[in-house]
């Protein structure tokens, strides 16, 4: 072992030089063995030896994916079904003995596209505060969340269908042995994520598999709760479309599938691709009934959500943009409908667009995450920070395709650039305002991050959420506490979802 070079699982890797700030950047860091051949769908196994120095310089391959939305460019460092790689951002030098608490970073892209090398997940800056970040790359889509009833046969849990999942866990595991070597606390890590990376957040938060791997949790704008017309597919439901599957690939059995190319794969899955599920081990129950039963991981939490997600979201768009809203609200609700209208009031042109919004991303986004944070309000004892980010960045024309920028608001993941305090990493339109909001939200989660609390010297007090009035904080210029809004729509949904389930 040579003084450029430290110790972690599988071998030595090579240090980096320091950038600004004394920041230095491991990437690439293998956290499982390649999910290649006879490992494909499923767990993860440790990551093989290899001989001499790794190189740090270099992202792995994002997982296999295709373009699906334009502000994720999967191409930048390439795609492999050969992708378990994280990257570790940290101030600490090599063998200082520093203890640093540590974020462990779960990119958005609704399972399907993705990765933890995106120029907004950079964690310098963040790192540069006093705390290592890491980012990952996990199994997406098809080759992430497919079940079928061979693979649970195979399995010695009778289970399939959350690989992408099971990386998450097998990353946090290697973040527990090993981020003592990059200055890392291994018990001071805290989960965080947003969109379908909040999503995860939220099943870690639920599954037994995930107990004792983190100590806090940061969900942005998703949560794997149900809402009115959408919840987690159970396994026989997951089996059913993994049989269906194999037919589209012309697959006769699981080893065909398992040798078929991967890009046959991706080229078969459905156009929203494959999701996580209720697969009887990562997740025994649903999640909003493990956190019932008081069985998940009662850490703190700061959750929340972007101001205009249903811009997004809205119901209206696609092949639905010029529907009846009326009609589309009565697709979800049925005969409930004129009670949601109560809550989504339409009538007219303007009245239509705006509830068709704010259903969309309630039904998607808010609700969801709402449940979560009252889940763990209703069953768990730590401490709970709930946010909305209100700041509407401004966004060139073009942006959203043929959509004003101007509309959009405090759009879904907007506020990333500013957790991150990245605002340099898209051509957004960015004044001082801009950059003031990035320096208090990048020093609220780096606070969390160390200690289960975002505040800190300087900084506007953001009260606990279990506390008088049930406060929530939001994200703007100027940041704000604030009485809960919505409360009364959010309880009808849940009631729909309550009855839903006592149909099913």
């Amino acid at each position: 072992m040579t003084a450029k070079s430290l110790s972690v699982e599988g071998g030595a890797l090579d240090i980096p030089e320091p950038v600004g700030g004394g920041v230095r950047v491991y990437k690439g860091i293998p956290y499982a063995a390649p999910p290649l051949g006879r490992l494909r769908w499923r767990p993860p196994e440790p990551v093989p030896a290899w001989t001499g120095v790794r190189p740090s310089n270099a992202f792995g391959p994002n997982s296999l994916q295709g373009v699906v939305w334009g502000d994720i460019d999967p191409y930048a460092v390439g795609v492999s079904e050969d992708c378990l790689y994280l990257n570790v951002w940290t101030p600490a030098a090599p063998g200082d003995g520093a203890r640093l608490s540590t974020m462990v970073w779960i990119h958005g892209g609704g399972f399907v596209v993705g990765s933890g090398a995106e120029p907004r997940y950079d964690g310098a800056h963040l790192a540069a505060r006093g705390i290592v970040v890491v980012t990952l790359n996990h199994r997406l889509n098809a080759l992430g969340f497919l079940a079928h009833p061979e693979l649970t046969a195979e399995s010695d849990h009778r289970a399939s269908g959350n690989y992408g999942f099971l990386d998450l866990v097998a990353a946090l595991g290697w973040v527990k042995r090993n981020i003592a070597a990059f200055g890392g606390d291994p018990g001071q890590v805290t989960v965080a994520g947003e969109s379908a990376g909040s999503f995860a957040a939220s099943a870690l938060m639920a599954s037994p598999l995930a107990k004792g791997l983190f100590a806090r949790v940061i969900g942005e704008s998703g949560a794997l709760f149900a809402s009115p017309d959408r919840a987690p597919a159970s396994l026989a439901e997951a089996e059913a479309g993994g049989v269906d599957f194999m037919r589209k690939v012309g697959a006769q059995s699981l080893a065909a599938l398992r040798a078929a190319p991967a890009d046959a794969i991706l080229a078969a899955a459905p156009g929203p691709g494959f999701r996580p599920i209720i697969d009887r081990w990562f997740l025994p129950r649903a999640p909003a009934e493990i956190f019932a039963a008081g069985q998940q991981s009662d850490v703190p939490l700061m959750a929340g959500w972007n101001k205009d997600e249903g811009f997004n979201f809205t119901l209206m768009q696609g092949p639905d943009a010029k529907s009846p809203y009326a009609d589309l609200a009565r697709g979800v609700f049925g005969a409930r409908v004129d009670e949601a209208l109560g809550h989504y009031p339409g009538g007219s042109p303007e009245a239509d667009a705006a509830s068709a919004a704010a259903l969309g991303g309630d039904l998607t986004i808010i609700h969801p995450t709402w449940a979560w944070i009252e889940a763990q309000r209703q069953s768990g004892r730590a401490d709970i920070f709930r946010f909305r980010f209100d700041r509407a960045p401004m966004t060139p024309q073009g942006t959203f395709g043929e959509r004003d920028s101007r509309d959009a608001g405090a759009f879904h993941a907007g506020e990333i650039l500013y957790v991150f305090d990245n605002l340099d990493a898209f051509p957004w339109l960015i004044d001082d305002a801009d950059r003031a909001l990035a320096r208090l939200a990048s020093s609220y989660w780096a606070n969390f991050v160390r200690s289960g609390d975002p505040n800190g010297p300087g900084l506007p007090r953001w009260p606990s959420y279990r506390g008088s009035g049930a406060p929530v904080m939001a994200l703007d210029t100027p940041a704000k506490a604030g009485p809960e809004e919505w409360r009364e729509r959010h309880m009808f949904l849940k009631r729909v979802v309550d009855g839903n389930k006592k149909t099913a």
